[in-house]
């Protein structure tokens, strides 16, 4: 029998729920639009073509303008009505893979959490709210100074969508932003 290493890493997460003042339908619609999906047919295209690291860096450019685009998405809203659960939600995988790219050639576990997974949902008084787990306090799980550094200009680049979708981001999330610079 060989031996087997085990790490067990503890660490506190922020989540953020963030009430986007709006309809389910509006804030979806306009996160939607500020975060398109990705293009595979693209990314299929350089992948098969054996494109230099540069090209998919100036397709991701492209493909995100406000630096995310969707990897996945579902409607867990209507699944759930389905049960006779009101309320809507839909939920999303956010990213950007030359992003993710600088952590993971430091240790590739950081595909646990990127992409951020993210979700618009309406709460029981029917607000609409925007949650994101905050990217720092993942990443800094990591103990690398260069994971960490990402993670805090991820953190810069949701408060900075978040003011794209003209939603009013926490204090505490533009200091953390702001506190690296």
């Amino acid at each position: 029998m060989s031996n087997q290493n085990f790490v067990a890493v503890s660490h506190e997460v922020v989540r953020w729920s963030i009430d986007t003042g709006t309809t389910f339908e509006d804030f979806q619609a306009r996160y939607e639009a500020a975060v398109p999906v990705l293009d595979l047919v693209r990314m299929e295209r350089l992948r098969a073509g054996r494109a230099s690291w540069d090209a998919v860096l100036a397709a991701a450019e492209e493909n995100a303008p406000h630096g995310f685009m969707r990897f996945w998405s579902t409607d867990v809203g209507a699944t759930m009505r389905l049960a006779g659960d009101p309320g809507s939600c839909a939920t999303y995988l956010m990213g950007n893979h030359t992003i993710a790219e600088r952590m993971y050639r430091h240790d590739p576990a950081v595909m646990l959490y990127a992409p951020l997974r993210t979700a618009i949902h309406q709460d029981r008084q029917g607000a609409t709210l925007f949650s994101i787990d905050q990217p720092s306090t993942r990443f800094y799980s990591f103990d690398v100074p260069d994971i960490a550094a990402v993670g805090q200009e991820l953190d810069r680049k949701v408060a900075n969508l978040l003011k794209v979708l003209d939603v009013t981001v926490p204090p505490a999330l533009s200091a953390a932003a702001a506190s690296d610079r």
